[in-house]
């Protein structure tokens, strides 16, 4: 959620009543529903990546900022090769998180990401970020373009060419205070 939350594992015959449960104990704190599409919102504030859009078997761990929970200390695991020469080799992409200069809609996933005319990257996900009022969107880029200063990406939207800035903390609680709460 990019926020302090929770996520409970139930058999199926008991969804009902634990859903009716935490309603209940919740009402006075004024506890209520929302959608998938406002979760995705809230993880775009946090620079958070979704496990199908920018965690796919395509992406290496250090491409995909994930470099942190690979232990080469543990022994022989699947993908421990290929793990070990991206961190040798470096990451040929690096996924980057961006504010965009959006008009009347705003990214959704697949656009394509433009510098200096041409298309160098791709969007994984986006979208309008509610809390912060911004427009925000994750992506891949290659790795060597991220040591030029000044990039000015911009970003293609049903046609029309929006600015998109980098941007290296989230919007949102950048610190990450209020998930330790």
């Amino acid at each position: 959620t990019g926020d302090l939350g929770y996520e409970i594992w139930v058999s199926p015959e008991y969804e009902r009543r634990l859903y009716e449960g935490i309603m209940a104990a919740g009402a006075d704190q004024g506890i209520r529903n929302f959608g998938m599409r406002a979760l995705l919102s809230m993880r775009l504030e946090k620079n958070f990546g979704n496990w199908y859009r920018e965690f796919r078997p395509i992406y290496g761990a250090f491409e995909a900022g994930l470099d942190r929970f690979v232990k080469f200390d543990k022994g022989d695991f699947i993908g421990r090769a290929a793990a070990l020469a991206e961190k040798e080799n470096g990451p040929k992409l690096t996924r980057i998180f961006m504010v965009v200069d959006a008009t009347t809609a705003d990214v959704m996933g697949d656009e394509p990401i433009w510098l200096n005319g041409k298309v160098v990257g791709w969007v994984t996900s986006g979208g309008y970020a509610h809390y912060v009022d911004q427009s925000l969107a994750q992506g891949y880029v290659p790795t060597e373009l991220l040591s030029q200063d000044n990039l000015n990406f911009e970003i293609e939207i049903l046609g029309e060419m929006c600015k998109a800035r980098l941007q290296m903390d989230p919007p949102f609680d950048p610190a990450a205070a209020r998930m330790r709460m």
